[in-house]
């Protein structure tokens, strides 16, 4: 019997893949859990296994081409019957293998569902008139989405199979509502490359296409504020000088990272509405008792942030080996999907390159990130009152102000400060 295998829904809001390369061919034989083909997403390179063992039949998508989640993606030939999902109110998408990302509910009667046929266009725009929709078919996530970014849910024509509303469907309405309607473009006004001139023109990437969009939704959703701040660390620059070159000989790179990391992981435990995500959906905030950071990582395809999770149990030694492992691995596209996620905090270090301050954007759904800056040697007044130069670290910091207030963002500056002044302090906690 045939049965049709579509791109599966992966998880943390993945809707579409590019295609790599196919591993699989007509008239090829598999077995369940086979490679059948790699995929580029927005956050990992990853292969798409066979659910089933069978012969393929038909394979869909080129290499190079982009597919959208619950696309078909080969038609195998299958022995016994394929059994079908039971007609219910809430019908589960899942496929052997892959983690079910949530539920689809029904649309309610009256709502309106997409027909198809001779003449079926009139009757469809008719009872678009006549009864408009009062319930889209959309899984939860889709509409926290859309509640998150401020879109009548029920307004949204869908795309997706029976009408149901996509993700991308959401942040077209959202685009358009920030930017109006897009038409396309008349020849006239279309833009035409010459290749004569010097110019040089790069598709979007996956990553970057999410990197966009997710920068978009975060400043549109949270209110940013940021908070800037110096702090001296003199004695943080010696220690790590102390144990730089012994930690190089066992081929741990050490660098300040680790240090910061475990002083805003143990911070946190102290500042909880800076570990924590708003639920607007059920009035509610959540406050978040593990503490996974993130850092950002700058790869050739874009940003990325791997999370190191538990870095308040972790010593600093630990955290410098996780930094050095996740950062080779993400510029490789090796890293794995979950430890791109479940992230609580983020941090990003723009002064390794250059900089000073920066306004950061927030990871969101986290409510705040830390922006480092290059440590520069500057004049200090001592504890004695005597001008002396020090290792001056700056430090931004923005937050969701919806949920942090400025006194909160204060208070757990200074804790970070007091622990980054003196890293035997966080021995103390």
């Amino acid at each position: 019997m045939l049965y049709v295998f579509k791109f599966p829904d992966i998880g943390e809001g993945i809707t579409e893949g590019k295609i790599l390369k196919w591993y699989v061919r007509k008239g090829q034989k598999v077995s369940e859990g086979d490679p059948l083909v790699n995929v580029e997403t927005d956050k990992v390179v990853t292969d798409i296994p066979s659910p089933k063992d069978g012969e393929i039949k038909n394979m869909y998508g080129k290499e190079g081409e982009v597919i959208n989640v619950h696309d078909a993606l080969v038609e195998m030939e299958v022995e016994g019957e394929v059994e079908e999902e039971p007609e219910t109110e809430t019908t589960k998408i899942e496929e052997k293998g892959f983690g079910v990302v949530g539920q689809i509910e029904e649309a309610k009667e009256g709502a309106f569902l997409p027909a198809t046929g001779e003449g079926m266009e009139e009757k469809t725009a008719k009872a678009e008139d006549e009864a408009p929709r009062k319930k889209a078919l959309a899984t939860p996530v889709a509409r926290k989405i859309a509640k998150d970014l401020g879109i009548d849910i029920n307004a949204v024509r869908g795309t997706g199979p029976a009408g149901r509303v996509m993700k991308s469907d959401i942040q077209k309405a959202f685009d358009e509502k920030q930017t109006g309607p897009k038409t396309a473009p008349s020849k006239a006004k279309a833009v035409e490359i010459d290749e004569g001139t010097q110019v040089e023109v790069e598709e979007l990437t996956q990553i970057r296409k999410t990197i966009i969009n997710r920068m978009v939704q975060s400043k549109y959703t949270a209110p940013h504020a940021t908070a800037f701040e110096e702090v001296e660390v003199s004695r943080l620059v010696a220690l790590r000088n102390e144990k730089k070159a012994e930690l190089a000989e066992e081929g741990i790179r050490l660098s300040y990272m680790p240090f910061i990391i475990k002083a805003v992981a143990l911070a946190l435990k102290r500042h909880k509405s800076l570990n924590s995500r708003l639920d607007m959906e059920n009035n509610r905030v959540i406050y978040q008792k593990f503490y996974n950071v993130g850092f950002a990582t700058d790869t050739p395809d874009g940003l990325m942030v791997p999370v190191i999770k538990n870095a308040d149990r972790m010593s600093i030694i630990d955290i410098a080996k996780a930094i050095m492992d996740l950062s080779e691995r993400a510029r490789e596209r090796k890293v794995q999907l979950e430890e791109l996620k479940g992230g609580t905090f983020s941090i990003t270090n723009y002064g390794s390159i250059a900089g000073t301050y920066g306004v950061p954007v927030i990871n969101y759904p986290e409510v705040a990130i830390l922006g480092i800056g290059r440590i520069v040697k500057k004049p200090v007044v001592d504890e004695n009152g005597e001008i002396k130069v020090g290792s001056v670290l700056p430090l931004s910091m923005s937050f969701d102000h919806r949920i942090v207030d400025g006194a909160d963002a204060a208070r757990f500056i200074k804790d970070l400060m007091a622990m980054l002044s003196d890293p035997l302090t966080m021995l103390m906690m």
